[in-house]
């Protein structure tokens, strides 16, 4: 059976061999090992299999390429639109803890807050108006 994946490491027999993640093309004579480990994944194919399938590729990227203009735009106008929503519901829906805050005089709460302004004898904004 013809097989076309291959891995680093591994002994074939002569051809061209691809690999797509770096581009890198190897051409091995008579049978040896492929160089790289085990992550480095080699197809075998003959180069006019390559630049034959180069313009299809390309065809099937043009053609999707305004779908993904079109989805990009509308995460970002959804973003735009509903962004203050889910953060004012996710508001809701978390603790009032923030980690990166540090109450190391303990943390006034707002009634003991304006107790202390009232014995003090500060007055309010909304008082002054």
């Amino acid at each position: 059976m013809l097989k076309l994946k291959h891995i680093g490491g591994e002994r074939v027999k002569g051809g061209n061999y691809w690999n797509f993640s770096t581009g890198e093309r190897i051409t091995i004579e008579s049978g040896s090992v492929l160089p790289g480990d085990s992550s480095v994944t080699y197809y075998n194919a003959h180069p006019a299999v390559i630049l034959l399938a180069s313009p299809i590729l390309g065809l099937v990227y043009a053609t999707f390429l305004p779908f993904i203009g079109i989805a990009v735009l509308v995460k970002v106008v959804g973003t735009k639109l509903f962004g203050g929503v889910i953060e004012g519901v996710s508001s809701v829906a978390t603790f009032n803890w923030r980690p990166s805050e540090a109450y190391l005089a303990g943390k006034k709460h707002k009634k003991e807050a304006k107790d202390s302004k009232k014995k003090t004898g500060h007055k309010d904004s909304e008082e002054n108006e």
